[in-house]
């Protein structure tokens, strides 16, 4: 798992699609969703991990344009 298409195709695998036309809500949504497919026991530790790193380093990106175009 590379890139956030790599954790939507795996919220995909589970039925969960995401698109709510803001790509920072957008990441913060998959990443809930993520967290209750781990606390379900549905992912293993280390796609969970390795997910959750990708989206929240994108977020933060995603938090920094926020800023420096505000």
């Amino acid at each position: 798992m590379n890139t956030i298409y790599d954790v939507q195709q795996l919220l995909k695998k589970y039925g969960t699609i995401i698109y709510l036309g803001e790509r920072l809500a957008d990441l913060e949504m998959m990443e809930a969703e993520l967290i209750e497919l781990y606390k379900s026991q549905l992912l293993d530790t280390r796609d969970f991990q390795t997910a959750l790193l990708l989206l929240r380093q994108e977020i933060q990106i995603e938090r920094d344009k926020e800023k420096f175009f505000k």
